[in-house]
């Protein structure tokens, strides 16, 4: 048995720093998960709560620098509980600005700590190849992912501005960061962060992809295809799903003017190696799985309104909450997006940009040299900022998903019911003031006066 921090692992496989033994006990560098949650539940424990007792006020441009740092010994202390862990610290990133970015999206200090703090968390079982651990929350509500240092850096310089664009265009697919900690033990520091669920797992996906716009060595492997619900790639869509998924009209332009206001965000911000994630549920297979099984339709009737509100995610993404009705039915659709198959399949989509804290760095010019030498330019996943936002919108826009030329489909009336009226996002931008800016004003300016940041937020008032 590997002992919780720092000790020696015999295992049987290896991605970066995510280790599972012989038994089947992950570790992540050399920390057991079992020790790394109660670590993260305990710190989070603290510092939302101690924050909740502060008075809130408006978010100073330092406020996205700070970093608070609570020592939790064993023994326990005058601020901190007992734990049957090893003595460890943990820090707090930004506290005042995140807090501001969870009420923007209505989000409550008590829900996220019940969320987060009041059951054990979920390790996923199907990572990614990044070597990161994973985990949900028991109510599918939020994920939490171990992040390098470099990605967690990242994501601090990228918080000023990344934010001020999700303030001002709430109607987006970029993921949402909740909050941004580190468990620092035994001389290990394993950062983390808290982000919006994009594939709920109350929802069966019968197919799930990860989508860049890009075909070298874009196919899932023989060992993912093995796997109880594999993610398939670039090339395994085109030949799977050779017809793409069609949307009605309406859902079709909002959705490729979210992705096309997103690229250019990205794109200003110098990210890209990113992703579509891409969750399919058939609703057709499932009613006639249902059928033959003998269970009824839909399983969600016991889950209360208020937490399948949260799941309006997708919808919400590209349509905003305006033209919402009051209450959800029994035939919500789970925040899904409706489309239709190849075959006139009914689906729900679910979908969400996910890795974007990879900026175009010396690194990736250089991956990407010694790739296009031997490969088609063009094809490499690893390029130039630009011209990867423009292919990956023109691959999602035109290749994944279709316009309808037959005008609304069977379930346009049934489209709002994914929807909450007065959703969190838009009555929380009513609410809150806009954020103050220190001396650091001028540089806050050039950030968001680039012409593709500038272009995004004019998309919305066309």
């Amino acid at each position: 048995m590997p002992s919780p921090f720092g000790a020696g692992v015999a295992h049987e496989k290896k991605i970066g720093h995510r280790r599972v033994d012989a038994s089947g006990e992950t570790t992540y560098k050399k920390t057991t998960s079992s020790a790394l949650k109660g670590a993260i539940q305990l710190g989070i424990g603290y510092t939302v709560g101690n924050l909740s007792s502060k008075p809130e006020r408006d978010v100073l441009m330092q406020d996205f620098y700070v970093v608070e740092s609570i020592f939790f010994p064993s023994e326990g202390s005058n601020l901190t509980p007992a734990h049957h862990y090893p003595d460890f610290r943990f820090k707090t990133y930004a506290p005042v600005a995140f807090r501001y970015f969870r009420e923007l999206f209505g989000i409550r200090p008590d829900d996220y700590l019940y969320s987060l703090c009041n059951e054990p968390l979920i390790e996923l079982s199907n990572p990614g190849a990044s070597g990161s651990i994973f985990y949900v929350t028991r109510d599918d509500e939020f994920i939490i992912k171990t992040v390098q240092h470099k990605e967690a850096e990242f994501l601090q310089k990228l918080l000023p501005g990344y934010y001020m664009n999700l303030n001002q265009n709430p109607r987006t697919l970029l993921p949402k960061f909740f909050g941004l900690y580190c468990v620092q033990s035994g001389g290990k520091n394993i950062r983390i962060v808290v982000m919006n669920n994009v594939l709920p797992r109350v929802v069966c996906m019968h197919l799930k992809f990860d989508l860049k716009g890009s075909t070298y060595k874009r196919r899932a492997s023989k060992k993912e295809r093995e796997k109880s619900k594999p993610t398939f790639k670039d090339l395994d869509f085109l030949s799977d799903v050779p017809d793409g998924l069609t949307l009605d009209q309406d859902t079709y332009s909002a959705l490729v003017k979210t992705l096309q206001r997103d690229c250019l965000v990205l794109e200003s911000f110098k990210i890209m190696d990113y992703s579509l994630l891409l969750g399919v549920h058939n609703q057709t297979q499932a009613e006639r799985e249902q059928q033959s099984q003998g269970s009824p339709a839909g399983g969600d009737e016991k889950r209360p309104a208020a937490q399948r509100a949260l799941y309006s995610t997708a919808m919400e993404s590209i349509q905003g909450g305006s033209t919402c009705r009051d209450t959800l039915d029994h035939d919500d659709t789970m925040g899904g997006i409706p489309a239709t198959g190849g075959k006139g399949e009914r689906l729900l989509l679910f979908i969400g940009i996910i890795d974007i804290l990879q900026s175009y760095r010396m690194i990736k010019k250089l991956e990407h040299s010694w790739k296009s030498l031997i490969h088609d330019g063009d094809t490499v996943s690893v390029h130039r900022p630009g011209f990867y936002a423009e292919r990956f919108y023109k691959f999602c826009s035109t290749t994944v998903f279709r316009k309808s030329c037959c005008g609304p489909t069977y379930y346009s009336e049934k489209m709002p019911t994914g929807i909450i009226k007065g959703s969190p996002v838009s009555l929380k931008r009513k609410e809150k003031p806009a954020l103050v800016y220190s001396n650091s004003r001028q540089h806050v300016i050039r950030t968001f006066s680039s012409p593709a940041v500038m272009k995004a937020v004019s998309l919305d008032h066309h």
